[in-house]
């Protein structure tokens, strides 16, 4: 038997969604991804009466829904305008978190940062919750936005000076200040701003509810509206914000929840 036939025949043992490089992986927890196979005759799918990502690899269309963090264990059903589609919510050990932060202001905001804080989620939310058509058929390949070893620390549960916090909802990498923050994939910047929590902060929509978040920045290179492709550069790492030191958070939602990035990077 040659190479070449040994070759064909490994490859036709492997899943589909393993065969295309762009999908993500599949990781069926809360803050993970699912990616379901879908019928012919299926072309609309929901997750709470919402739309979600449908994409095509090669002859087979899939849905990649996003598994909230706060999603219950087992079953999770999706509307069709087929039939209904059920998939399991597995369990996930997230790791812990404890953190010092010496400003009182981001463990224990006064009223006006509260306020400040509540219009800066809705601002962000909306767009979290928001579904724009794709300019692409297949999924978008993504790669790391800056060099650094990951900390995985998306999921953990926080505790700030010894109060519990909400699930860490993104992936940090620690860099110095000034190192390049470069987009992930193609998309339109839709935000640019300076959060209470987050500080300089950049969200890139990839279209049908993708949208990447990246927060902490010392510099940001890019304006609201602006196309942006793969690989260039949108701010620089900072330490801006409720940090402990200089890193980038990379958030990723898709249909409105916050999945681990790491489940889109070969």
């Amino acid at each position: 038997m040659s190479l070449k036939t040994i070759l064909l025949s490994v490859a036709s043992l492997l899943p589909l969604h393993t065969a295309f490089a762009q999908l993500p992986q599949d990781s069926r927890r809360a803050g993970g991804i699912a990616v379901i196979p879908l019928s012919t005759e299926t072309t609309q799918v929901l997750y709470e009466q919402k739309p979600v990502l449908i994409t095509q690899q090669g002859k087979q269309r899939y849905a990649v829904l996003g598994i909230p963090l706060s999603a219950p264990l087992g079953p999770l059903t999706l509307a069709t305008n087929h039939n209904p589609i059920q998939i399991e919510v597995l369990p996930y050990r997230y790791a812990e978190q404890r953190l010092n932060v010496k400003n009182q202001d981001y463990v224990n905001p006064n009223q006006e940062q509260l306020d400040r804080y509540a219009r800066e989620a809705k601002e962000q939310n909306d767009i979290y919750s928001s579904f724009t058509s794709s300019t692409w058929t297949e999924f978008p390949n993504f790669i790391r936005p800056t060099a650094g070893k990951f900390s995985n620390s998306f999921g953990r549960k926080r505790f700030f000076n010894g109060e519990e916090r909400a699930p860490h909802s993104g992936l940090d990498i620690p860099a110095p200040v000034g190192q390049n923050v470069i987009a992930p994939a193609d998309g339109v910047v839709v935000q640019t701003g300076n959060y209470f929590f987050n500080g300089n902060t950049v969200l890139i929509d990839h279209g049908q509810g993708l949208i990447s978040m990246f927060c902490h920045l010392s510099k940001i290179n890019v304006v609201k509206g602006q196309q942006i492709h793969q690989g260039e550069t949108l701010g620089l790492v900072g330490k801006t914000g409720r940090v402990t030191g200089p890193h980038l958070h990379w958030g990723m939602s898709l249909n409105n929840a916050r999945v681990d990035p790491q489940l889109f990077l070969k």
